[in-house]
């Protein structure tokens, strides 16, 4: 009997990837950093406080800036939800989509929720309001794959133990899991510190590492959804990838890429 593994695109097993909140204009020196070192952050916008904040990216600048990062949502004026009414919920939401995508010219399909505020009833919510993941700021300071992305937490806050972190995630070998680094917080937050190196050596210390996948959520997310859209014969000897994207497999330990549409046997 085969025995199959989902790996990260290239046949990596590990991920590295960031989230970072409210589009101040500190976000350009991060997006600088990341740039540098070939890394790929996803940033949350209030799309409704950016117009009138002079200390927040503007929507004119947000294409270029964010450009081969995620931007995703974070509320039109980042109330906390779990408060709110449900049609409130659903207006802050879909503004705010509504507003990025005019931005940007992609759909947004990610959110952090602001305040982390959130609920079971927001979390059945947000599909049909086209959210695909959300980020929750309960860290786990662990590397395990998320088992609900509508309360997607994340490894830790760049303030929480980061460089021993990255250390232990650097470290990880056992190729039979999927390991992921996530890392969030606020880029107003190195300034407010003075604190900028901490970012700088941690990304040069992670960069442009062999068996690291570099991405955004958003990227995570559907390639796990591309994993599960593939249909295998039961004795797993072939298999159909119905995606466009490739689906990447460890196959009894050797690497395989299942190109969208393939066909494909063992």
């Amino acid at each position: 009997m085969n025995t199959i593994y989902h790996c990260f695109p290239g046949g990596k097993f590990k991920a590295l990837t960031f989230s970072y909140d409210d589009g101040k204009i500190y976000d350009r020196q991060l997006v600088d950093i990341f740039n540098r070192n070939g890394m790929k952050g996803t940033f949350n916008l209030n799309s409704g406080i950016m117009p009138t904040d002079e200390n927040r990216i503007q929507p004119d600048e947000v294409r270029t800036l964010y450009k081969g990062h995620e931007v995703a949502g974070h509320t039109y004026t980042h109330p906390t939800i779990a408060r709110c009414p449900a049609p409130g919920v659903v207006q802050q939401v879909m503004e705010d989509r509504r507003l990025l995508e005019e931005m940007v010219g992609y759909p947004v399909r990610g959110l952090a929720y602001p305040n982390g505020s959130f609920s079971p009833e927001i979390m059945a919510l947000l599909p049909y309001a086209g959210i695909r993941y959300a980020r929750t700021v309960t860290s786990t300071m662990g590397f395990a794959m998320p088992t609900d992305y509508m309360a997607w937490n994340p490894t830790c806050h760049h303030k929480r133990d980061l460089l021993n972190l990255g250390d232990q995630f650097n470290a990880l070998f056992k190729k039979q899991y999927l390991y992921l680094m996530y890392v969030w917080g606020h880029s107003y937050e190195f300034n407010d510190d003075g604190n900028w190196q901490l970012m700088e050596d941690f990304c040069k210390k992670m960069a442009f590492k062999d068996d690291i996948w570099y991405a955004t959520n958003i990227e995570i997310a559907e390639d796990e959804d591309a994993f599960r859209r593939l249909i295998f014969t039961s004795d797993l000897k072939h298999v159909h990838n119905p995606n466009y994207r490739s689906v990447w497999l460890s196959v009894n330990n050797e690497i395989v890429e299942v190109k969208g549409g393939a066909y494909m046997t063992f």
